[in-house]
């Protein structure tokens, strides 16, 4: 059985969307590991069961004033009912943003996401790679351009669409995302699945 990686996100002008869709092809790019793609604006019965299907979650919002956006603190508050049961402990969570300007408080919004995960007991996935565009040598086009740890921080110009921005560099900063994700959640299937056979 293929392991289930959600993306579930809200974008209010399609940058984050943007996002998401790289991080899905990240996992897609990955054996064994199968995305699924969740708006919190359009929330079911079957997308929460997917959820708890999930054997990693990768949360996505903008950077709205210094926080995520209003639609996903109400998904957050949504989950409370499954932080009393547990529902999520021990899965894998990550996160990525996205905001106009080049800081926008945007650590700020990984804070909040990842405290979330804290919160349910979810095991976070730091982004794993290196600052980029921080030389004389470097530059705006370099992986991990804005230099975040604790997930992926895109910039997207105020004044251009999705088709545009966020910027190539960005997209692929957040594939990375999702193919490390998976690529985790796979090796900890593949490590629970021999635990079981040699007890």
């Amino acid at each position: 059985m293929p392991i289930l990686v959600s993306i579930v996100y809200h974008s209010g002008y399609g940058h984050t969307s943007v996002l998401a869709r790289s991080v899905e092809s990240g996992v897609v790019a990955t054996e064994g590991a199968d995305p699924h793609l969740i708006d919190v604006t359009q929330m079911t019965d079957r997308c929460w069961e997917i959820l708890e299907a999930s054997d990693a979650i990768i949360f996505g919002s903008p950077t709205y004033m210094g926080a995520v956006s209003g639609p996903f603190k109400t998904f957050m508050d949504k989950t409370s009912g499954i932080w009393f049961q547990r529902g999520w402990q021990d899965k894998l969570a990550a996160g990525f943003t996205v905001s106009s300007s080049q800081a926008g408080d945007k650590f700020a919004t990984l804070s909040q996401l990842a405290t979330l995960a804290a919160q349910h007991g979810m095991l976070w996935v730091s982004l794993g790679l290196a600052p980029g565009n921080n030389a004389s040598t470097a530059s705006i086009n370099d992986i991990n351009r804005i230099g975040g740890s604790l997930g992926v921080m895109a910039q997207a110009n105020a004044d251009q669409g999705g088709d545009v921005a966020p910027p190539a560099a960005d997209r692929e900063t957040a594939r990375l995302l999702g193919q490390r994700v998976a690529g985790l959640a796979v090796r900890f299937a593949q490590a629970a699945q021999l635990e079981a056979v040699t007890i």
